[in-house]
């Protein structure tokens, strides 16, 4: 369990959100997310979408059906999480 997750707790949000901070510079998939998570298709669709309401998170369509997902790095609560993220993991026992 990582510094955050000890703090907030496991929860499917801060699950999907690590994944996204993991790959901070690339775009990516729900199926993505999920395969990488552990978690359901339908619970990362669920979690990722107040990420998108608050701009933390930008959504991409493809298509008529394929959406596609990356951090708004432009975004200051973004920033602010990373920076948060990045000084917690400095602090680790």
């Amino acid at each position: 369990m990582d510094t955050l997750e000890e703090i907030f707790g496991k929860t499917a949000q801060m699950t999907v959100l690590k994944n996204l901070i993991a790959h901070k510079e690339e775009s990516t998939y729900l199926s993505g997310i999920a395969d990488e998570t552990g978690l359901s298709h339908s619970s990362v669709a669920r979690v990722i979408t107040p990420l998108i309401r608050s701009g933390i998170v930008i959504e991409k369509p493809l298509g008529k059906q394929i959406r596609t997902f990356r951090l708004n790095l432009d975004n200051e609560k973004t920033s602010l999480i990373l920076e948060f993220y990045s000084n917690l993991n400095k602090i680790k026992d």
